[in-house]
């Protein structure tokens, strides 16, 4: 098997990917539309967003709505990336278990994401789940 799409459930995918757009660069696929919307990666990787009705966001740090999964990104500066990020419309939970080596931000639908300074870790993963 191959990973060939990460999904994340929201109730506006266009707004969704339009932040992710923003943040990674990746290319929004032509055919995108108010229920479904993705961007094309990097060896073939997508990264789709759908529409749900009823979308509740995760709840992170407490477990009350979980957050089921979290993507983490590699950046060369944790203290630019996550300025930006926040001026795209990324939140910053208050609570951040080590944000000397990588931070936790929320996407504009409520999905927790990582950054990390690049080559933090020498296994890709992500420290924080």
């Amino acid at each position: 098997m191959k990973l060939s799409a990460i999904t994340l459930d929201c109730a506006d995918p266009p707004a969704l990917a339009a932040f992710y757009q923003q943040a990674t660069g990746l290319e929004l696929h032509p055919k995108s539309g108010p229920d479904f919307a993705a961007l094309g990666g990097e060896g073939g990787l997508s990264l789709g967003f759908q529409r749900v009705d009823g979308y509740r966001a995760p709840s992170w740090p407490d477990q009350e709505v979980p957050q089921q999964l979290h993507c983490c990104f590699d950046v060369p500066d944790l203290d630019e990336a996550e300025a930006r990020l926040v001026e795209l419309g990324a939140g910053r939970p208050e609570h951040q278990p080590n944000p000397g080596r990588w931070r936790v931000l929320t996407d504009p639908a409520g999905h927790p994401f990582c950054i990390l300074r690049e080559q933090t870790l020498a296994v890709p993963s992500c420290p924080r789940s």
